[in-house]
């Protein structure tokens, strides 16, 4: 996937209503709003408009002097034709019912209401964005405010030797954003990734540092591990919290030496390779738990890029849902467009898989869909994380009081940069009740169960 910054190809409008005054305010509202407009007062004039070239939205009145706007609609290759909107000053079950399964974007009824008209210049606005696009970093698509200050951080970090650490929940993209700090980097070797929860832990310092051969049982030759792979490239250690805490001490010291040893060998081995890393956790609450090593993470965050939730990032889930239409489209020699009560379902829903999740209702939904628009089925509601920033927590009717003192716990060493004193403190416990409590929540992480009081 591409990160994509928005491309300045302004968006154009064509209105087809023989009523002149309105069609000419209809026309100046949407210049006002970015737009180039142009104006037809009949079906004949607007064929013309059409073969010029197509617009990215079209408005039509259903009544004109020489037919109707379903004369027209049945003109055009509905596939891929731009988003139409009916205008009408008589609503009728007949007409209505005749727009249903056209590539209709809205059924209107004049006088237009001004918050209407703008919600529909900018839902196609946002598809004419996910199409004229730029490449401008490899990463991830978006134009909200957090995307914006990444795409800043990326051009001050990746020219830069310096380590970088990655967090976000599950689904944000993390590893596209890693891909990108190597590719605007002056490195020339190779983009090597791992997830260091995908293997298991007794295989892992093999995978990463090799091994001889005749090391253990089953090494029947020599292997070069990831981090020989990457030299005088970039190594993405995913779910970097995943890693047993004995190989994260060696990591450390391969990270200061500049130098891995081989299991099995006694030849250190210098390489050259750039650390970013990942995490869908607090790091600092990972460190409370024992699950990273405090002098690993301060090896690890000479930089840290933070990336946002999806359901923070406002209307760039639309132009992410236009941008992955775009893509099947192109995949399938489609021209489909995303049905009108789809934009709104996917602008409610809160996304709590991300972009992952969105990527896969939309691929869904698309394999589905027989005509030219993407119907999205119900999404259910999954439970939101309870953590929204650094100072609060959402509490919900049904908690145990487990998860109530879990959360509040985290919170705070979180609030206090891991101090368990200070944190002790505040909650007003001992120490000791600190450390019995992170000790409890380990093992459960360990065993993946949910903590019990």
């Amino acid at each position: 996937m591409d990160f994509i910054v928005m491309a300045d190809a302004q968006p154009s409008v064509l209105i087809v209503d023989d009523d002149a005054t309105f069609a000419s305010a209809a026309a100046d509202f949407a210049r006002a709003h970015g737009f180039q407009a142009s104006i037809a007062h009949s079906l004949e004039e607007s064929r013309r408009a059409i073969q010029r070239g197509m617009s990215d939205l079209t408005m039509l009145d259903v009544t004109l002097p020489d037919g109707t706007a379903f004369d027209l609609l049945d003109e055009l290759d509905a596939g891929q034709h731009c988003r139409i909107a009916l205008m009408t000053g008589e609503a009728s079950v007949e007409s209505a019912a005749r727009a249903v399964g056209l590539p209709v974007l809205d059924y209107l009824v004049k006088p237009l209401c001004p918050r209407q008209f703008e919600s529909l210049l900018q839902q196609a606005s946002t598809r004419v964005q996910a199409r004229t696009v730029t490449t401008r970093l490899p990463g991830v698509i978006g134009e909200c405010e957090a995307i914006q200050r990444l795409a800043e951080d990326l051009d001050r970090v990746a020219p830069t030797s310096v380590s970088v650490l990655i967090t976000g929940e599950s689904g944000t993209g993390k590893e596209l954003v890693a891909r990108a700090v190597h590719e605007r980097s002056k490195r020339r070797g190779n983009f090597v990734a791992v997830n260091c929860g995908a293997i298991a832990p007794d295989l892992l310092a093999s995978h990463l540092f090799g091994h001889e051969r005749g090391s253990f049982t089953g090494a029947q030759q020599r292997h070069v591990g990831y981090f020989e792979q990457a030299n005088r490239g970039t190594l993405f250690l995913d779910e970097i919290t995943e890693m047993p805490p004995a190989l994260q001490v060696y990591l450390l010291r391969v990270l200061e030496t500049g130098e891995v040893t081989r299991v099995g060998g006694s030849e250190s081995v210098p390489v050259d390779v750039r650390i970013v890393a990942a995490t869908n956790r607090d790091p600092v609450q990972a460190i409370g738990l024992g699950l990273l090593r405090e002098d690993l993470y301060y090896r690890l965050a000479d930089f840290i890029i933070a990336l946002p939730p999806l359901r923070a990032r406002g209307d760039d889930v639309l132009l992410l849902a236009n941008a992955f239409i775009e893509r099947l489209n192109a995949e399938h020699g489609q021209a489909r467009q995303l049905a009108p009560d789809a934009e709104r379902m996917l602008a409610r829903h809160p996304w709590p898989g991300n972009i992952r999740e969105l990527r896969s209702v939309l691929q869904r939904a698309y394999l589905l869909s027989d005509g030219p628009l993407v119907r999205i089925p119900t999404l259910g509601q999954r439970a939101m994380p309870l953590h929204q920033d650094r100072n609060s927590i959402v509490f919900h009717v049904g908690m145990s009081y487990a998860d109530v003192e879990r959360e509040m716990l985290l919170k705070t060493l979180a609030n206090v940069d891991g101090d368990k004193t200070e944190a002790a403190r505040v909650l007003g416990v001992s120490v000791r009740t600190i450390h019995n409590q992170l000790a409890r929540l380990s093992v459960a992480e360990a065993e993946g169960a949910a903590p019990h009081a």
